[in-house]
Order: structure tokens, then C-alpha cells, then sequence
């Protein structure tokens, strides 16, 4: 008989060593892990990496779910086609509640009831909505909210007389959502010279694009940036541009970071909009919110983690259970004060988030085209009412745009 060589039984010997090792560790990974869940998102960048680090990763060290994390900065478009392709993630998080409403009227949405306290949560944040042959359910749950209606400033405090188009900073592209810096401007103009009941009926359908309040809104905001006046550079310029010393900036609390380290500070959008009503004074806010679409044991322990007061979610949380969120200058805690409702009165809803997709993409476009050409206002407004009558028969039950 001949004997192996050494160096065979040296190469089989370091071949069993594998194969234990990898049968090891494949029973110790079937152990430890209990499943996954996958979710859907358009964080990216530092973002991502903030809440993997802070909210994805302590949830699989505690739960040993393993999350599969999609970003996208197309993110309506991915969803659709996923949900088309009959493979929808088991979690998506959507700027606002229009898109999300559609998708609860056509059943893709399964409730959130009994996996968190909605008294955690204003009405505005996480609402009962009771949908056709549904009932009344929670279908989305806040994970990040914004505030808007804030003009930040470096050096002397603007006014409605000091703000002229010159010392606007503005930026209107981001990628596939481009456009909506423009969107919040004039949302924020018809709050602050209309009010929130007018504002809602807007955001809802009831008023039309073409009425007076409408308009006057558009052509204030275009008055106020100099639309038509050489601000083409704005439709490519990035909305999270740096802006020049001296320069104002109508952006929301995510802002804060950058003013901040600039020796900057915030005012009220009411103080700096010419017209501004009696009723003025209501913050416009924002907010990313988590949605169930396929109902695995995973996916719900997910929800309950991140509806969790002590989950690290991004700032800023609409939980009134969680701890401030805490700030050297204070600016953190009174903007979460604010969009939690101990603090700053009536808060509305980013109106185009709260509108049919197809009208909030629609909007989008139409301010960009009104930045060149200003005089065409009124026939982009007759095309918005018209797509907005259009959507009418598809649109689901009203949403409240405002509270507290």
C-alpha cells in the first residue's frame, strides 16, 4: 500500500480545519440570528451612517434581526416599482403621509395598531385614519421629523424691509425630489399671510391652486427672490449649498449645524414675509414615517423599536415619551419642544407632502419653471388645479394637515 505524502495529509489535515470551522460557525450563525427584515429609505451619506450606527445596529446586537438596508434618493420610484414587481420591502420610511395615504386606500399598507402608544405622539404625527371598507387605523409611524419656517442669518436680524432678492441664498436641486425648496417657500408664504385653516384646505384639495390667496402667495415668494432676474443659477445650484457671508437661508432645522458654526441664529419666517396675516406665527414641519408593508414577526419588532422613547433615533423625535434632545445652545431642545407641541403653537404639515404624489411631483416642477419665467404664473396654477381635479377621484379620506 502506499502512503500518503506528507504534503497531502498537510493539505487534507488544513481542508478538515476548514470545514469545522465552517460548520461552526454556520450552527453559531443560525443560532444567534433569528431572522431579517428589510427597509426602505432615502437616507444616504452621513445620514445613513448616523442611523445605522445608532438605531439599526443596538437593534440587531439586541434582537439579532439582521436589517437590510436599501437607500435611495428615488425613493417613491423604487417603491412603486417594487410594489408593481409584487416585492415590496417589509418597511419603508416616506417623506410624508399624501403617498403614504394612497398606498393605505389600495390595501398595500397593513396597520401599526397594538405595536406603539399613539398617545407617545400627536394627532398630526401618527393619526387614525379610517379608510374605504378599513376602518380607522395608525399606518405610519414618525422616525425623523423637521422643522420649517425658519430664515436663518449671520450678523443683524432680518426683516420683511431688509430681506431683499439680493440676500436670498437659494438652491432647488436635489436630484429626483428637485424643486422643493421652492415648494416650502411658497407653502410658507400662504401659511404666514393666509393661516392654518386656509393653508389646510389647500393642502387637502379644497382650495384651489387658482384662488386669490393662491396666487398671492406665488407672486410674494417670486417678489421676494427676484424670480426671473437672473435666478436660473438657483434650478442647479444644490439646496445644502453653503451660503455667503451676509446671505439668508429659508431651510429647515436640519440647517442648524451649519448656522450654527457660522455664528448664525433663526427667526421666524412670519417676521421676514411681507403680508404676513393676523394668524401668522403656525410652524410648517417635516417628517420621515416608518409604514408596514408586509407584516413579518421581524418588521413589527422593528416598528416597536424604533417607536421605543429610548431608541437614539435621528433628531428630531415626535415621541413626547423620549429624553430632549439635548444642545450646548439650546436651539436642539427648542426645536424639538416645538415639533412635539409643548412649545410654539400650531404646527401644518409640508403641504406638498401632504399632497397625491403625481400633484407634490407636479408642484415640484412648476416652481422651477416659475424661478425662468414668472410671468407664466397663472397658466402653471391652472395646470395644477387641473391635475389636482383630475387625482380627485383617487384621492383618499382628508388628512389633518395642522394641530396643536
Amino acid at each position: 500500500m502506499t502512503r500518503p505524502r506528507p504534503r497531502t495529509l498537510l493539505v487534507l489535515a488544513v481542508c478538515l480545519a476548514l470545514l469545522g470551522t465552517t460548520v461552526y460557525v454556520g450552527v453559531r450563525w443560525a443560532q444567534a440570528w433569528k431572522g431579517s427584515v428589510t427597509l426602505l429609505a432615502n437616507w444616504s451619506g452621513t445620514e445613513r451612517e448616523q442611523f445605522e450606527d445608532n438605531v439599526i445596529g443596538p437593534f440587531e446586537d439586541e434582537y439579532r434581526i439582521d436589517v437590510v438596508y436599501q437607500g435611495s434618493s428615488a425613493l417613491s420610484q423604487v417603491l412603486a416599482a417594487d410594489i408593481a414587481a409584487g416585492s415590496p420591502p417589509d418597511v419603508a420610511v416616506l417623506p410624508g403621509p399624501g403617498e403614504l395615504l394612497s398606498y393605505a386606500v389600495d390595501g398595500r399598507l397593513h396597520p401599526l395598531d397594538g405595536l406603539f402608544d399613539r398617545r407617545h405622539y400627536d394627532g398630526i404625527w401618527a393619526p387614525e385614519v379610517t379608510v374605504p371598507g378599513g376602518g380607522g387605523h395608525t399606518y405610519w409611524l414618525p422616525v425623523k421629523t423637521g422643522l420649517k419656517s425658519m430664515v436663518w442669518y449671520a450678523g443683524d436680524r432680518p426683516t420683511a424691509r431688509s430681506a431683499g432678492p439680493q440676500r436670498w441664498c437659494l438652491g432647488m436641486e436635489s436630484g429626483a425630489t428637485s424643486g422643493w425648496p421652492g415648494t416650502d417657500w411658497v407653502e410658507d408664504v400662504l401659511l404666514q399671510q393666509a393661516g392654518p385653516r386656509v393653508y389646510a384646505d389647500w393642502a387637502n384639495g379644497r382650495l384651489p391652486w387658482t384662488d386669490p390667496a393662491v396666487r398671492k402667495a406665488w407672486a410674494t415668494w417670486g417678489e421676494m427672490v427676484g424670480a426671473g432676474g437672473g435666478r436660473a443659477e438657483a434650478l442647479t445650484a444644490g439646496f445644502g449649498a453653503d451660503c455667503a457671508p451676509g446671505r439668508l437661508e429659508h431651510q429647515g432645522s436640519f440647517r442648524a449645524g451649519h448656522w450654527q458654526r457660522a455664528g448664525g441664529d433663526y427667526v421666524h419666517f412670519s417676521e421676514v414675509v411681507p403680508g404676513a396675516g393676523p394668524r401668522a406665527g403656525a410652524w410648517e414641519v417635516s417628517g420621515d414615517l416608518a409604514a408596514l408593508l408586509n407584516p413579518t414577526p421581524e418588521a413589527e419588532q422593528l416598528i416597536r423599536y424604533l417607536a421605543d422613547p429610548g431608541t437614539a433615533l435621528p433628531q428630531h423625535t415626535a415621541n413626547k415619551a423620549a429624553a430632549p434632545d439635548g444642545g450646548r445652545d439650546g436651539t436642539a431642545d427648542e426645536v424639538g419642544g416645538i415639533l412635539r407641541g409643548g412649545t410654539g403653537g400650531t404646527r401644518c404639515w409640508d403641504a406638498s407632502d401632504v399632497m397625491p404624489r403625481a400633484t407634490r411631483d407636479a408642484f415640484h416642477q412648476a416652481v422651477l419653471r416659475y424661478l425662468v419665467e414668472p410671468r407664466r404664473l397663472d397658466e402653471l396654477l391652472t395646470e395644477l388645479q387641473e391635475l389636482t381635479e383630475a387625482d380627485a377621484a383617487s384621492t383618499g379620506p382628508e388628512l389633518p394637515v395642522c394641530g396643536g
